[in-house]
């Protein structure tokens, strides 16, 4: 057999040149990891404040990002990938998202957890009753939580109660969340649109209905930005509002990040629509812009089911 024979029988396959960006990216998460703790709880690292080394952190991820980004559209457009590297970015994409799926697994479970055993126990339930009496006597357990119980304090002796830690209200499912969930449910629909327009080749409506959904991200994030301004100004609810507060900004902080990575990626799709990248057999990237997206209106739904009405 000869060597021309044997070599059509396989796929070429583009491997890129070494890159220092993985490691730079290390050094990013690093940085954003020890910024944001040492934030939170108010101390410094190596001398300078938390904020600063936050602000470096993200700053040094969102250079990691762009320019390895960049780099493979060059390498897309140039023609540099196979049938057999797009089968890996499909595979690596699903990996991901079933990585986020276990993510958010993690915060609904302790959720569940929090609400089906810990409320409970403190309550008296489960031969918790020692508990009950010792640390939280009179304390009633319900979800949602509007106040933190009074904590037992170990220098005021066991069994006596120490002082409240202050009262809270909650958000209420049909104001701002329930418009929230409306956005996001119509953003998966004009971005459905999107696609069934790519594939059939109509340019302006892709293009018109990819930047809707981006602009839909964006009074998205915007409204939660509100939401959480109400709540720190007019509802007393913050991150030191007992394990009802640390959950709820927790889950709904994180999806929020979550939107704002989406909305970014909405916007550079439309702009790489409007030059003309994708057609209907090659556009993986706008199909790993849609999957996302899709995860992160169904997490949505979710949270406004189990942390909103319930």
């Amino acid at each position: 057999m000869s060597e021309q024979s044997t070599n059509s029988e396989y796929e070429s396959y583009y491997v890129p040149e070494t890159s220092k960006l993985p490691f730079v990216g290390s050094i990013g998460l690093f940085l954003t990891a020890v910024g944001a703790g040492s934030s939170i709880n108010g101390s410094s690292f190596l001398g300078l404040p938390g904020q600063l080394w936050l602000i470096a952190g993200i700053l040094t991820l969102i250079g990691m990002l762009t320019t390895w980004w960049r780099s493979t559209i060059k390498e897309s457009m140039s023609g540099l990938y196979s049938a057999q590297m797009s089968r890996s970015f499909r595979q690596g994409m699903m990996w991901f998202i079933t990585s986020e799926v276990m993510f958010f697994f993690a915060f609904f479970g302790a959720l569940f957890y929090i609400r089906a055993f810990v409320l409970p126990l403190l309550g008296g339930d489960f031969n918790g009753q020692t508990t009950h009496d010792q640390l939280f006597p009179g304390y009633t357990p319900q979800w949602p939580m509007t106040e933190t119980p009074d904590r037992f304090e170990p220098n005021l002796g066991f069994g006596e109660k120490g002082e409240a830690v202050g009262s809270w209200s909650i958000i209420g499912a049909w104001g701002l969340p329930a418009i929230n969930t409306a956005i996001l449910l119509t953003s998966s629909w004009t971005l459905t649109i999107a696609h069934h327009a790519l594939l059939e080749k109509n340019r302006q409506t892709l293009i018109l209905f990819t930047s809707i959904t981006a602009i839909l991200g964006a009074i998205f994030l915007g409204l939660q930005a509100f939401e959480y301004y109400e709540a720190y100004a007019h509802y007393g609810l913050t991150l030191k509002s007992g394990i009802y507060g640390s959950t709820f900004f927790m889950l709904t902080g994180f999806h929020g990040l979550h939107v704002l990575v989406g909305t970014i990626f909405l916007i550079v799709l439309s702009v790489r629509c409007a030059k003309g990248h994708f057609t209907p057999k090659d556009h993986f990237a706008f199909e790993a812009g849609a999957w996302y997206w899709h995860f992160v209106d169904v997490v949505w739904v979710f949270l406004f089911i189990f942390v909103y009405m319930m």
